[in-house]
């Protein structure tokens, strides 16, 4: 009767969309048998299983979505290598805040500065903040407004573009006028 069970909670799992508490229900119950946890507990570790799952899982989509040529992250980033970039200011940048006021961030300086890599670090820690973010290049900007111009599509394709929290356009200088 207990594979009977497994299966049916499996089941219920699968209808109910809850696929971790479903791949991990007996693992955690094991572990609360041995640490001698009520069945309060043992929901909770189910259920908090389940969340982080899914935040993952969300986080993982907004990343992909974004459409980061790479995914560079502010961790990776060597601020001793650049010592006139403000690695505080930086920090702060990624809680977000500038999100929630519609304030612009610009990046100025040479190649290989890195304002590449800090620009896809906020971007990433921006979808980490579940907010929907996309990454392009302006030369692909342009290029995607001129061909919805002139194919009548350009409402539709400002509207999506309009969906986004934060765009990050990439190679301003590249683009000629």
């Amino acid at each position: 009767t207990i594979e009977l069970e497994q299966s049916t909670i499996r089941d219920y799992a699968r209808q109910l969309h809850l696929a971790t508490l479903g791949s991990q229900f007996m693992k955690l119950a094991e572990e609360a048998v041995k640490q001698q946890l009520g069945h309060l507990a043992y929901l909770e570790a189910l259920l908090s299983a389940e969340v982080e799952e899914r935040e993952r899982h969300a986080v993982a989509r907004r990343i992909t979505e974004a459409k980061f040529p790479k995914v560079k992250t502010l961790e990776d980033f060597q601020f001793g290598e650049a010592p006139l970039i403000p690695a505080v200011q930086i920090r702060k940048l990624a809680d977000g805040g500038y999100l929630g006021r519609s304030e612009p961030i610009i990046f100025l300086g040479d190649t290989g500065t890195g304002k590449t890599h800090l620009a896809t670090g906020l971007a990433v820690e921006a979808c980490r903040q579940r907010k929907r973010v996309r990454f392009t290049t302006a030369a692909e900007l342009v290029n995607e407004l001129t061909e919805a111009k002139n194919q009548s599509e350009l409402s539709r394709v400002r509207n999506r573009w309009l969906r986004y929290q934060l765009i990050v356009i990439d190679e301003m200088a590249y683009v000629t006028v």
